[in-house]
């Protein structure tokens, strides 16, 4: 009787969707993905009430509900510590990072060579290894954490920026040495504009690996306070509930941060075609 009456909800809400897909329009498209959510938190509920699934295995959403609610202060707190100050800082310093090196790459044949597979060789190293190497060289605060997200986010923003970079076509690059432009001047003019796509992709890649990474790195030293640090804690205290309150800010937060950056991308790239194409 129980497993007949999940699957019902489940087919009802199924059907909806469907009913509603059919209407392709910006409500539509809005209300299928909320019903399709809002379905999977009803079944969670459901299951676990159900079935009488201990909290330390599956809390139920509502015992996530009210632990989010009765800890809004903690949990700020957290976001503080490790979104804004370790992975939005790391994030930033290594995209700023990332794009210089990858300009100095761009003229350098050396670099394209030495530098490159340097980086790929960086990027294989598992995050488990250096984050404890990192918090022993730059402290316990979150500025280790931001030197974690700085090498997560490097290697794939430059990879990206430098196939950028090197985007445009020979008929470009001939027109601009004929009219005798200087390198600077293409690259202002031609280069970076046609690098941009490739530069938001890496951007857009490295948001989840850079909260991934300062979640990560507070695993193996920090205050106390942070996402990672309360989610070891509780759960040593098997406070789950409290456990799946960090991680749904880790996922607003994630998900904000990924919009962001996109509606930037639309903003400078809108005369890609793959923009025109979102548009249309």
């Amino acid at each position: 009787m129980k497993a007949v009456l999940i699957i019902g909800v489940w087919l009802a809400a199924w059907a909806l969707n469907i009913w509603l897909s059919r209407r392709d329009t910006r409500l539509t498209r809005f209300l299928v993905a909320a019903i399709f959510g809002a379905t999977i938190l009803i079944l969670w509920e459901m299951i676990v009430r159900l079935y009488q699934v201990p909290s330390v295995i599956l809390p139920a959403p509502s015992q996530i509900a009210a632990s989010f609610g009765s800890n809004l202060g903690i949990l700020w707190t957290d976001f503080v510590q490790t979104i804004l100050k370790g992975a939005l800082t790391g994030w930033v310093l290594g995209a700023l990072a990332a794009t210089l090196t990858a300009i100095a790459v761009d003229r350098s044949p050396f670099l394209q060579r030495g530098l490159l597979p340097i980086g790929n060789f960086v990027a294989a190293l598992p995050i488990v290894g250096l984050a404890p190497i990192l918090v022993m060289w730059f402290g316990f605060d979150w500025h280790s954490k931001a030197a974690v997200v700085v090498v997560m986010v490097f290697f794939p923003i430059l990879v990206n920026m430098v196939a950028g970079l090197a985007a445009t076509d020979a008929m470009q690059r001939d027109l601009m040495a004929t009219w005798a432009a200087p390198y600077r001047a293409s690259l202002w003019k031609m280069r970076l504009p046609a690098a941009m796509p490739f530069l938001f992709n890496g951007l857009k890649i490295t948001t989840t690996l850079a909260l991934i990474g300062a979640i990560v790195a507070e695993f193996f030293g920090s205050p106390t306070k942070g996402m990672g640090f309360r989610i070891s804690t509780a759960v040593g205290r098997l406070d789950l509930p409290l456990v799946w309150a960090e991680i749904c800010v880790a996922a607003i937060a994630g998900s904000l941060f990924y919009g962001i950056v996109a509606l930037i991308e639309k903003k400078v790239t809108f005369w890609h075609p793959s923009q025109r194409n979102q548009r249309g």
